[in-house]
């Protein structure tokens, strides 16, 4: 494997500093062994989440000193809307903070008390939104992505079966939209393959069901149908893009992640009478239509880090980046959902940890140990992220899993090196590492803020 050399050069570099062990159990304790709640200045390599963390270019700051801060028509929001225009072929364009404001917006507008919204695996704001507005969301990718050993070049594939016996069980009136995600998030960042998002097209038009991706890693998910799917390898990023995008009514998108800025969203249509809804609601919980949450030097930067995500090198780095820390955690003989995806490599706590039950937390309690022995800080996706049901009981997750989510052109392979020896390092030493119980848990979203004490 031919693991490409930085395709940037550095500029201007933050010190960071590696703390104790001691200053660390300190830390970990007064977090409550929650890694979303340890101050950043305590954490050496952080690989917390690939939102909004990524490094802007030259070119992106550069941008930012164009920033029109006008409340209304701001120059750089028609940058920016023409970018999406081009780029991913929406017509309509609704600015928003980050990528939960466009999933607000489109739930809002779309789903009715009673609704069904079927996806290729939940992700946590995105199915919040959906319960919060009366929905009810059901799974329906291929089995293989529950299973974290089996490798498929698409395992975030939605199951066209599924699909279709959802839409046969409840009828096609009561599903407004199939929300697909390129890339799949909690499956391990994996990919859905051109013909798979062509048949879903398909069958969702022959029923009247829009389509709606979320595109947050949607260049992520063009790289690997460049690189995995037959025909198109002689394409271009942008060429994959724009045809995947061809098969979407809309989507919501983070710009936090793909886009290569530390801020912003937006909801993207092709429907008219959608896009005005949309534009009445914006400015109650973001902001003008044409800022929505954003400032004009935001929207520059976004509109400028939509090109430079288009080019090869820099996405094929990116990945690569990714998967040079998975192949140095599988050759160790340590458990991760394989193949490895675009933005994380992902430990399976189950196999990691099989001493302790589900509800002993243990990808939670896992990347507390993590934080404790090297100063990475990971996040929990498993029970701790499902949350609970509506009769208030615990969602069992099949994966149970530690994210280590790479952010873009911040860290050197020298990084993943540290990342790996330290997670070798505990392997080793599995059998010691305890669970963990709720001190707290919040009623919504209980990852971000719950604190948690270890099981005596």
């Amino acid at each position: 494997m031919m693991y490409p050399p930085e395709p940037f050069k550095i500029k201007s570099v933050e010190t960071i500093k590696m703390t104790t062990k001691e200053e660390r159990a300190q830390v970990l304790k007064e977090a409550g062994y929650n890694t979303f709640l340890i101050p950043s200045k305590k954490v050496y390599i952080d690989l917390l989440t690939d939102s909004g963390t990524s490094a802007m270019s030259d070119h992106q700051w550069a941008s930012m000193m164009i920033g029109d801060e006008a409340y209304g028509g701001s120059e750089n929001w028609y940058h920016l809307r023409d970018a999406v225009q081009e780029v991913y072929g929406f017509e309509y364009v609704v600015p928003t903070h980050q990528g939960r404001g466009a999933e607000n917006l489109l739930s809002q507008i779309m789903i009715k008390h009673g609704d069904y919204i079927p996806g290729n695996m939940y992700f946590t704001t995105t199915r919040t939104h959906i319960e919060l507005n009366g929905g009810k969301f059901v799974d329906v990718i291929i089995d293989e992505a529950h299973q974290p050993e089996i490798e498929l070049p698409f395992k975030g594939n939605v199951d066209l079966k599924k699909y279709q016996n959802l839409i046969d069980e409840v009828g096609a009136n009561r599903i407004p939209y199939i929300c697909v995600g390129v890339t799949v998030n909690m499956a391990g960042g994996q990919p859905v393959s051109m013909e798979n998002l062509r048949k879903v097209k398909e069958i969702s038009e022959k029923n009247g069901i829009k389509v709606m991706f979320d595109a947050t890693r949607c260049v992520e998910n063009a790289y690997f149908i460049k690189e995995r799917e037959p025909g198109y390898g002689d394409k271009s990023i942008a060429e994959i893009l724009k045809e995947m995008m061809s098969y979407a009514d809309g989507c919501t998108m983070s710009g936090k992640k793909d886009c290569l800025v530390n801020i912003g969203g937006f909801l993207a249509l092709r429907d008219q009478d959608l896009y005005e809804k949309a534009t009445s609601l914006v400015v109650v919980y973001e902001g003008m239509p044409t800022y929505g949450g954003m400032a004009g030097r935001d929207m520059e930067a976004m509109a400028t880090g939509i090109y430079e995500s288009l080019d090869f090198h820099y996405i094929e780095h990116r990945i690569k980046q990714v998967r040079y820390l998975g192949d140095k955690l599988d050759e160790a003989g340590i458990p991760i959902i394989k193949p490895v995806g675009g933005h994380a490599v992902f430990l399976d706590a189950k196999r990691f940890l099989p001493h302790l039950s589900q509800d002993e937390l243990p990808a939670q309690a896992l990347s507390a140990e993590i934080y404790l022995d090297s100063g990475v800080r990971s996040m929990e996706r498993g029970i701790v992220s499902a949350g609970r049901d509506e009769k208030g009981r615990n969602r069992y997750p099949k994966l149970e899993t530690v994210r280590l989510t790479i952010p873009r052109r911040v860290y050197t392979y020298s990084h993943m090196d540290v990342v790996a020896d330290s997670v070798i390092s505990l392997f080793d030493k599995r059998n010691s590492i305890k669970g963990l119980e709720f001190v707290y848990e919040p009623p919504v979203l209980r990852f971000f803020t719950a604190r948690f004490k270890p099981i005596e």
